[in-house]
């Protein structure tokens, strides 16, 4: 073999892998009752909420589309907000449906065809961070599946129907979970097909994985990547915001 060829071979093996294409679905078509207030369009530090979201998945490099699904009756204002603030990987608006299931099917079917992972986010998760997005999409490259945790740091209990406790649980074992949970895009596709079909009520996207038989890896997640649920996380999310400008 001639010094040419072998450099050509030796050129092919160090070139380095390449980034996986990725779609990032932003589930934004929730209620907000529990916050008594529209949570997606108030402002966290200025910013609307649903917007400083958006920004994080904007900036990240290994996200190549943004699908936001809203309701139906928000289409032209995030429409509007996604061009206010520079979202320009913002493919699409779609509106959702009477579920969290039902919004996310809406969502991964019309993502790029080429991607083949799909990123699905909680529109109220304002403070993931680009190394948390790109954690989760390189775990899920490899092994099809993967979602954040965090450890359980209270003790946990069962409790039966009478409010009586009923014994414990391993928190060695026992973890919260996050978003983004990302798949790979024809797993995720079938298996939230699947979970509307059978009418199941999951409240995140890795159990439908699981009711496929799909193992999901588990990537480090991150104290500050909180759910505003309650005008109490509004709090929590503008102090964690003035730590990270004060830093």
């Amino acid at each position: 073999m001639n010094v040419d060829k072998l450099k050509q071979i030796a050129s092919l093996l160090r070139e380095p892998e390449k980034e996986p294409h990725c779609s990032a679905v932003v589930v934004a078509a929730g209620s907000s009752q529990r916050m008594g207030s529209d949570k997606l369009t108030a402002e966290l530090g200025g910013v609307p909420v649903l917007a400083r979201t958006l920004r994080v998945f904007e900036e990240c490099r290994l996200v190549d589309e943004i699908v936001v699904v809203t309701r139906a009756d928000r289409l032209e204002e995030i429409a509007a907000l996604c061009r206010e603030y520079g979202i320009g990987k913002a493919a699409k608006v779609l509106a959702g449906g009477k579920t969290r299931v039902e919004s996310a099917l809406v969502g991964v079917s019309e993502v790029q065809p080429r991607c083949a992972l799909i990123a699905i986010h909680d529109g109220a998760r304002p403070l993931v961070s680009t190394a948390l997005i790109e954690r989760t999409v390189l775990a899920a490259k490899e092994h099809y599946a993967a979602v954040p945790v965090i450890a359980s740091t209270d003790t946990l209990k069962t409790v039966d129907a009478k409010g009586y406790v009923a014994g414990s649980v391993d928190r060695a074992s026992t973890f919260r979970v996050q978003t983004p949970q990302v798949f790979k895009a024809d797993f995720i596709k079938g298996a939230l097909t699947r979970a509307m079909e059978k009418n199941l009520p999951l409240t995140d996207d890795c159990s439908a994985m699981e009711m496929m038989g799909v193992k999901t890896m588990t990537v480090p997640g991150e104290e500050d990547n909180i759910k505003l649920t309650t005008p109490r996380d509004m709090l929590i999310a503008e102090a964690i915001l003035k730590a990270r400008e004060g830093n």
